[in-house]
């Protein structure tokens, strides 16, 4: 019995969990009770938010990766269903699905806690990739063992691999000098070195694309011998969450498409910078209208 192959622009795989996001003045100090003024509760994750981003660009994305058969589960699972992200490499078990609470002050500034409780990372050769082909692949760390069964079947059909690198831990240690693009956060390059610049270098050594995304400062990147910087679109931020998720989807969307270099950090810069403008990952990643207009003004 054949087994329809579906094909999406950018596959993403990694972490899913539920956000619980409260808007407060100020962080709390120790033994204090603050009261926020809002809270909003949605999907979120890496790889997950990244899959809704491409969704939302135009592009089509599927997301592979786990979600507790839980509440707070079903209900991201209904998100991704209605942002037309294809779901059918998704495990669901009995485990919970991870939780983040964030904490926003008025600038923009965020703290998380993140909670998982017993649930573990996919076993190796748990997910069947044979049903799926996509144009490039996005991983982000957090499910290794799964991760590096896809890379092998990728670099044999050639495929982009992208690396969203935001801390050093088990996961991105395992990929990072694997891919085809590492796309580093700041945290993650000053865990090579104390000096991005330096760390830059470092990284390029070992992975043929390299960016280092600085927030409101821009990035840096290396592709061979070329090096060169970006300035961050000016905007006003109200919520960093979800914004280096913007990033990486809108980038991997654009390897996708052929997009030239420059631009293809543009496209995703401009995703970026749009998400900071909203409370929320889910409600900040921009739809294609919103996206289109910041970005084709730079192109003039």
């Amino acid at each position: 019995m054949s087994t329809e192959l579906i094909e999406v622009d950018v596959l993403c795989l990694g972490h899913a969990c539920y956000d619980l996001v409260f808007s407060v003045a100020r962080h709390p100090e120790t033994d204090e009770k603050i009261f926020a003024d809002e809270l909003l509760g949605c999907g979120g994750g890496p790889a997950a938010n990244a899959a809704i981003a491409v969704s939302k660009l135009g592009k089509t994305a599927a997301f592979a990766g786990y979600l507790g058969q839980d509440l707070y589960g079903e209900m991201h699972h209904q998100e991704l269903l209605q942002q037309q992200v294809d779901t059918h490499l998704l495990i669901r078990g009995s485990s919970p699905t991870p939780l983040s609470t964030v904490l926003v002050k008025p600038d923009g500034k965020r703290a998380l806690i993140n909670y998982k409780g017993s649930t573990q990372a996919l076993l190796s050769n748990q997910i069947d990739f044979s049903s799926i082909k996509a144009k490039a692949i996005l991983f982000d760390g957090h499910e290794p063992n799964i991760s590096l069964d896809l890379l092998a079947l990728s670099k044999q059909a050639k495929v982009p691999i992208i690396l969203d690198a935001g801390s050093l831990h088990e996961g991105t240690s395992r990929l990072w000098n694997q891919v085809d693009y590492l796309v580093a956060s700041e945290k993650f390059a000053c865990q090579f070195a104390n000096n991005v610049h330096v760390a830059l270098a470092k990284l390029a050594q070992q992975s043929p694309n390299v960016v280092i995304t600085l927030g409101d400062r821009g990035l840096i990147w290396q592709k061979g011998q070329e090096t060169g910087k970006l300035p961050a679109y000016s905007i006003k931020a109200i919520d960093s969450t979800g914004a280096g998720d913007a990033f990486h989807g809108a980038f991997a969307a654009a390897i996708a498409d052929d997009m030239d270099w420059i631009s293809s950090l543009k496209y995703a810069s401009a995703a970026g910078a749009l998400c900071c403008t909203k409370i929320g990952a889910r409600q900040g990643l921009p739809n294609q209208k919103e996206h289109a207009q910041l970005f084709r003004q730079d192109l003039l």
